[in-house]
């Protein structure tokens, strides 16, 4: 049976769950399911890593994923703001709902910022407090250290440390911990496959909880800094979050038993499920992107004497999905009334959709575009 560690009391008299050196031999146990699982979700990065074939501008569509996975990471640790909320910053447009949204903003800088580092160092520790930082500065969590790791005992779950649902590691046996972790990101012997390494990873960086907070968030971003630093990502292109925000329950339950005994596979099964599922469902979203991008460049070329203004407003959609008066103007630097008129036409083909029902203030939806990414209501 693999397991990864135990719990130890410590001189105060709660237990610490001391991680063993990682990785341990045979930590993965082969078995057929397994085996099946990894060879579809290497299928299906294959069929994501050709998506260029698929939409013309593939960095409007990476774009838009990375949104997408910035705003569900932040869900799952109780971040309130959304997609739209997003969109909507983006085009300055603001209401009271996207009061959180800098959490989710910080977290696309800490994806950016992490995926530019790795294209010229490793994927090391030093890389990781530096994602921390950026995904804690000026949010919840500031005044927890971002970017430095625990010098204290944390816990998860419950109010006290004696009734925690789990207790990471002590400062001491973290440090030791983090040392194995960081020589297992870069050591080019290791013979297992890319993607169970990174479902390691990402489990053993959650078990380890080097952070007083912030370490779902970072925890997840590795898992794609870690494929792309591997060349198993052609681009930065696989966001799990989606993933573990539907299966919330299983994603803390599989992290949970990865502890224990036989825990290990059953949370790289269900990491790979993850893997196929999201990559799968990138590769439909970018099928039907360009079904709609077609269909409405057919359309907007027909605008007559307005078409390349409106070939350009239909473009800048895909960067803004949500817009008001102001900024088609400030886009286009058409006048408030010619605006208007090109407002107007995009709302006749239903390519654009007035969400707030006002006569004044009012927004527009790309609307076929957004529920790709979100199913929220927009408002």
């Amino acid at each position: 049976m693999s397991k990864i560690g135990n719990y130890v009391k410590q001189s105060s008299g709660y237990k610490a769950f001391i991680p063993m050196d990682f990785p341990q031999n045979n930590i993965v146990e082969w078995d057929e399911d397994l085996i099946l699982l990894l060879s579809k979700a290497d299928l299906a990065i294959g069929k994501l890593n050709a998506i260029d074939q698929l939409v013309p501008d593939v960095d409007f569509f990476i774009k838009s994923f990375a949104k997408k996975e910035a705003a569900l990471s932040s869900q799952i640790e109780g971040t309130q703001a959304t997609l739209i909320d997003v969109f909507k910053a983006e085009a300055k447009i603001f209401d009271e709902k996207s009061s959180d949204v800098d959490e989710i903003t910080n977290y696309i800088e800490a994806m950016n910022f992490g995926i530019e580092r790795i294209k010229t160092l490793p994927l090391s520790l030093r890389l990781i407090r530096g994602i921390h930082e950026k995904i804690l500065k000026g949010v919840r969590g500031q005044n927890r250290n971002p970017g430095e790791f625990r010098s204290s005992q944390n816990w998860i779950g419950g109010p006290t440390i004696d009734t925690a649902a789990f207790v990471p590691p002590t400062p001491q046996e973290m440090k030791r911990s983090l040392g194995d972790l960081e020589n297992f990101m870069y050591k080019t012997g290791n013979k297992l496959p890319t993607l169970i390494k990174a479902g390691l990873i990402h489990a053993q960086f959650e078990t380890i909880h080097p952070f007083l907070d912030g370490n779902g968030r970072t925890g997840r971003l590795l898992i794609t800094f870690f494929l792309y630093k591997e060349g198993i990502l052609s681009r930065p292109l696989l966001y799990i979050s989606d993933f573990f925000k539907k299966n919330r329950a299983d994603y803390y339950a599989k992290l949970n038993s990865y502890r224990f005994d036989t825990g290990v596979n059953e949370w790289l099964k269900f990491f790979l499920e993850g893997i196929r599922a999201v990559s799968e469902d990138a590769v439909m979203v970018a099928q039907k992107i360009r079904k709609i991008r077609e269909q409405h460049l057919h359309e907007v070329s027909a605008f007559g004497r307005n078409a390349k203004t409106a070939l350009f407003l239909l473009d800048q959609l895909y960067t803004y999905p949500i817009v008001d008066m102001q900024l088609v103007m400030n886009l286009t630097k058409l006048s408030k009334a010619r605006a208007l008129d090109l407002i107007e036409k995009f709302v006749t083909k239903d390519i654009l959709r007035e969400t707030t029902g006002k006569q004044r203030n009012r927004q527009f939806a790309y609307h076929e575009y957004v529920s790709l990414f979100s199913k929220e209501k927009i408002d």
